[in-house]
């Protein structure tokens, strides 16, 4: 029996090629065909849904090495990308950057990993963006 993902192109990322969130963008980075990504969750989402050097259509997302991932994108990562996201936010974002902030301080909440694979879930089947076709598959 055949895989729907079978006829899929298929991206792969190592988890083990990386150490942190500077890691996973360079890691990332290198499955695109055209630029780089500079570590956006907005414009991750962006190219996640085509045409910024990932397949214009359906495609596998394996993520090997994902338990790596989990704990090198894990609350310390998290309070790391937060802080340096309250350096630069929108002033009427603060407040919650700093809840956020808060939580991951304390071990709470989501983490990196966590909205990375959400977003990636929102462009699969059962997803927001569903008809982009991407499967996610964490080994």
């Amino acid at each position: 029996m055949t895989n729907q993902s079978d006829a899929l192109p298929v991206l792969v990322i190592d988890g083990a090629s990386f150490v942190d969130f500077a890691g996973f963008v360079r890691e990332f980075s290198q499955l695109l065909c055209h630029g780089t990504w500079n570590g956006s969750l907005d414009a991750f989402n962006d190219i996640l849904r085509g045409g910024f050097g990932t397949p214009e259509t359906g495609w596998v997302l394996k993520w090997v090495n994902s338990d790596s991932s989990r704990v090198a994108l894990g609350h310390d990562a998290t309070v790391r990308w937060l802080e340096q996201i309250l350096v630069t936010c929108h002033p009427s974002h603060r407040a919650s950057i700093e809840a956020r902030l808060s939580d991951a301080q304390r071990g709470q909440g989501q983490t990196l990993f966590d909205m990375i694979v959400e977003i990636i879930h929102e462009h699969g089947p059962g997803g927001s963006e569903s008809e982009d076709g991407i499967i996610l598959e964490l080994l």
